[in-house]
């Protein structure tokens, strides 16, 4: 690709926004993209032997603002490696790693993501956190949300609230909440002209004001979350300056509670990633300390993706708690529930739902909401009867389970796991147990009548 098979008014706009550096920059569009991963800290630390493992079998060089980040080449395809069903790493393009780095998340604070799909900044904001505080990653698109949904789940992150929401409704509701917010804007994408062309057809200069604007009302919105004291990530992965030096300085005039900490600016012919722009913003003031509400958790009624509603009686839900530990003491011996946090029942789904901080015992700041997921699903309560779900299998280690079939990359047993097919049980297990690999698991068995039944949800199923 070169210059000349992008927009003129594109060509014109980033000369004169780059000047000496234009020719480089259009260069760039001729080269290959890169591509890279982001190691899962919340399963393999930086002392965990298994990330130099991960480093020599795809390759891996280190991205310079992402600790967690990876340069990888495409012929490694890592989305292919069962590795990729732990949820032990995230595919993402390393200049996307910018934004959560800058937003400096930590342990046991309430994080927002208000614009998450598909997951890779709430993923890595949830890294930072270390399994402590509270992620609402949220998505106004109910699909994207689900997508968003699936990936959390896939990373064994416990403490999230993954929501589909407009941003206006949310700023109502959670005034001054959060300790920190992200938002990186939808916007113009020319950012990803070389991943997708046919954005390229879509882009106009129309097209950037629209987005702009767009963006500054997203922004008002982020800011009225955001606590005293608290900071707030802007970005985009675009390149013009309407949509981001422009964007913060009216953001800047309009809101003087906040300053501007930094700007941040990846190119593509500067390094390697498709480029990325952030701004740091700081509000002034200290933080007033724990809220007398906030997002919590009730007993509400309607599946994940309906709204929390309350009329569930408490005893259900402790009965539904009750088999879940009958079952973990059983399958799980070496798995505890966070401390904090308090059970939550959606029909017959039973979920752990994040409290992080005292002082929100209910969640009735929720009612309404579209709800996706209200913490980690630990099972179906059905009769009295408690089904583990596939979340609760990626949120252990292989060491927690009663008993596994443990696998390598290659073996028959774990590809015909990955396919759906059920296994031969040798040994006579009994019970649930965990398929796993290299000791991290992909999803649940049950062991019944000298076979392994397979348990990985079919949407997560290889096709044959």
């Amino acid at each position: 690709m070169n210059a000349y098979e992008l927009p003129e008014a594109y060509v014109a706009r980033m000369r004169e926004q780059l000047g000496g550096e234009a020719d480089a920059f259009f260069a760039s569009y001729g080269q290959p993209r890169t591509h890279g991963l982001r190691i899962n800290p919340l399963k393999l630390d930086k002392g965990h032997p298994q990330r130099e493992e991960l480093i020599r079998l795809f390759s891996l060089r280190p991205v310079p603002w992402c600790g967690d980040g990876f340069f990888c080449g495409d012929e490694a395809r890592p989305g292919k490696h069962p590795y990729y069903y732990t949820g032990i790493y995230y595919i993402q393009d390393p200049s996307a790693m910018l934004p959560a780095e800058l937003l400096e998340a930590r342990p046991g604070e309430i994080v927002l993501d208000l614009a998450a799909a598909p997951g890779g900044k709430s993923t890595q904001i949830a890294g930072h956190l270390g399994g402590r505080g509270l992620l609402v990653a949220n998505d106004p698109d109910p699909e994207r949300a689900m997508v968003l949904s699936e990936n959390i789940e896939r990373l064994g992150i416990a403490n999230a609230v993954v929501t589909s929401a407009y941003p206006g409704d949310l700023r109502r509701r959670f005034p001054e909440t959060f300790d920190r917010v992200l938002l990186d804007a939808p916007c113009s994408g020319e950012g990803m002209f070389r991943k997708d062309p046919a954005i390229i057809r879509m882009w106009s200069p129309k097209m950037v004001r629209n987005c702009a604007a767009k963006q500054r009302a997203l922004l008002h919105d982020a800011a009225a979350m955001v606590k005293p004291g608290g900071r707030l990530v802007y970005s985009t992965c675009t390149f013009n300056r309407e949509e981001n030096e422009e964007n913060v300085a009216a953001f800047l005039m309009e809101h003087p509670e906040f300053r501007l900490l930094k700007e941040v600016r990846l190119w593509p012919h500067r390094g390697e990633g498709e480029g990325h722009y952030a701004a740091v913003l700081a509000k002034e003031g200290e933080s007033a300390g724990v809220r007398g509400r906030g997002p919590g958790g009730r007993p509400g009624g309607g599946p994940p993706g309906r709204s929390v509603r309350r009329g569930r009686a408490d005893r259900a839900t402790l009965e539904a708690l009750e088999a879940f530990h009958r079952f973990a003491a059983e399958a799980l011996p070496g798995f505890r529930l966070p401390e904090e946090g308090a059970p939550l029942l959606f029909g017959e789904a039973l979920y752990w739902l994040p409290q992080p901080l005292p002082g929100w015992p209910d969640a009735s700041d929720l009612a309404g909401l579209r709800v996706f997921r209200p913490g980690l699903h630990l099972g179906q309560w059905r009769k009295g009867r408690f089904e583990p779900g596939h979340a609760l299998a990626l949120a252990c280690h292989g060491s927690m389970a009663a008993w596994t079939l443990d696998g390598r990359a290659g073996d028959p047993a774990v590809e015909q796991y990955l396919r759906g097919e059920s296994l031969p049980d040798p040994d006579g297990r009994g019970g649930w147990g965990l398929m796993t690999v290299s000791g991290w698991p992909v999803g649940w068995l049950r062991a019944s009548g000298g076979l392994l039944k397979n348990r990985l949800p079919k949407g997560l199923r290889r096709q044959i």
